[in-house]
């Protein structure tokens, strides 16, 4: 590199007003552009790294990039990039540039093991379909591992501690290299922990962790259906490394109903009525989630048709809106009648020159018809003088 350094903001190709995502994004192309691994022969792509790296940790530091624009590289004693080895030494410091990007796998990944959040758990509860509509408070168990208190949640028998891991050096990851290609795996030998064990805990096996039984109290909002699910964060498994617990989900199963059908918001009601009732109108009581509802069935109403009363089915657990109450009427057609019901509708039908079956006497009807004309004829003639 020259003996007079370049000013760090011509170096990275940008202006002094750059935005720190505008310094980060200036220094991630020329890393990929000047990485040793991809220039090989070129010493002069070495140093112009090493150069692009020095302006980078000037430029991204608030404190002293505010000096640099004071003083100049008098400010900051030139940085400290010039001293890495290697590409690596620099990721090391500065992989946080690529943390998110195709760079962060290119140039063998992060420095520090990623903690690893806990695995989420199940549950599973059953509602009737007023609690599913109104909201309710339920109580839940679920088996969750908690810290063994055997070996205080370290996986070693007590009187031994885990050993930093040989082959990753406590990294969790192994990096393999194929030309200018770093794959970053996780480490096979301690499965990405950084530690083996040789005398595992007997009481938990090595992991730290022993299974319990847990009982929640879930807030089930209003409006749950059939196979929705309600999150109850940080309520999971505890991370086995030492990062955030994942959480519960609690899946909801609602009864079927004896009266309602529901749809979505919506409830569903049939309503029988009888011929008159259509006929003539009439007020019918059904049901609804908050009581007895009295609803005006007018002269003429025809089978099948729907009334529908805003408002009283089930809310909307997205926003709260209810839905509706749709009752859908038909004519019941009694299988029996008696003998004036009967006779009242063979009055209508000929009103109406309606045909219709004709009566037809029952067998016992027939019956004592028979008797009464065999005693007629076997009863004695008086004659007449």
């Amino acid at each position: 590199m020259a003996a007079t350094k370049r000013d760090y903001y011509e170096v990275l190709g940008i202006g002094r007003s750059a935005t720190q995502d505008e310094v980060a994004k200036a220094y991630r192309k020329l890393a990929m552009k000047y990485h040793p691994d991809s220039n090989r022969d070129d010493k002069d792509a070495v140093e112009r790294f090493k150069e692009a790296a020095e302006a980078y940790e000037i430029l991204s530091d608030q404190t002293k990039r505010a000096r640099y624009d004071q003083f100049g590289h008098a400010g900051v004693d030139g940085g400290r990039a010039g001293g890495f080895q290697d590409a690596s030494d620099i990721f090391e410091a500065f992989g946080d540039a690529f943390s998110g990007t195709i760079f962060e796998d290119f140039f063998g990944g992060r420095s520090r093991n990623r903690v690893r959040k806990g695995a989420d758990v199940r549950c599973d509860v059953t509602l009737e379909l007023e609690e599913a509509a109104s909201g309710t408070r339920k109580q839940v168990s679920l088996t969750k591992h908690g810290k063994c208190g055997t070996c205080n949640g370290n996986g070693a028998e007590p009187g031994s501690e885990p050993q930093v891991c040989q082959k990753c050096r406590g990294r969790g990851q192994v990096v393999q290299s194929t030309g200018i290609l770093r794959v970053q795996t996780t480490c096979p030998h301690c499965r990405g922990s950084g530690r083996t064990i040789s005398k595992p805990c007997r009481k938990c096996d090595g992991s730290g962790m022993l299974p319990s039984e847990f009982v929640l109290e879930v807030a089930i909002p209003a409006g749950v259906d059939d196979g929705m699910r309600v999150r109850l964060p940080g309520e999971g498994q505890a991370s086995p490394d030492g990062g955030p617990p994942g959480d519960a989900y609690c899946f909801i199963h609602v009864r079927p109903h004896k009266i309602f059908r529901r749809e979505g918001s919506d409830l569903i009601i049939l309503a029988p009525l009888s011929y008159s009732q259509v006929a003539l109108g009439s007020k019918l009581e059904i049901p609804t989630l908050e009581g007895r509802y009295t609803l005006d069935i007018p002269a003429g109403t025809q089978s099948g048709e729907i009334f529908k009363l805003r408002g009283r089915g089930v809310p909307d657990p997205r926003n709260g809106l209810r839905g509706d109450l749709l009752v859908q009427t038909f004519i019941e057609v009694p299988k029996k009648l008696n003998g004036r019901q009967a006779e009242l509708l063979r009055e209508l039908a000929e009103l109406e020159q309606t045909h219709v079956t004709p009566h037809r006497k029952s067998f016992l009807e027939r019956m004592w018809d028979n008797l009464r004309s065999d005693s007629e004829s076997d009863s004695p003639k008086t004659n007449k003088e």
